[in-house]
């Protein structure tokens, strides 16, 4: 048997804007530390091997940050603390329900649309 593959991966935004800047961040002096705590949670869990957390760049939900998205599900969080990373874990990776009060507002984050669709809204 081979190293199986991951059944979650928690992409986690990293990006943070430089002091000033207009628009909010995913990362600031306040929520620095939730990547790691992502991590040590999923390790305390013994599931690290079958979560993969990932750290990424900005994904565009600058207002709603921090961020994460879960895949498979397509399910993106919003205005995370430990505490809620915590719950999502316990309650959505481990328990298989999302956690609905924590989830991004339906207008920052609706129905996927196919790169063709996107073409056409875009008059190409």
């Amino acid at each position: 048997m081979g190293i199986p593959q991951p059944a979650f991966y928690i992409f986690k935004c990293e990006q943070s804007a430089p002091p000033g800047m207009p628009k909010p961040s995913c990362v600031t002096a306040q929520t620095q530390d939730l990547f790691q705590h992502l991590a040590t949670k999923l390790m305390q869990e013994g599931i690290m091997g079958t979560v993969q957390p990932i750290r990424t760049s900005c994904m565009n939900r600058c207002s709603a940050g921090p961020v994460i998205l879960v895949e498979p599900g397509h399910t993106m969080y919003a205005g995370l603390t430990k505490e809620k990373l915590d719950r999502i874990v316990t309650e959505h990776i481990i328990g298989g329900n999302v956690v609905e009060e924590f989830l991004i507002d339906a207008e920052l984050w609706d129905e996927a649309i196919s790169p063709k669709e996107m073409q056409k809204q875009m008059g190409r």
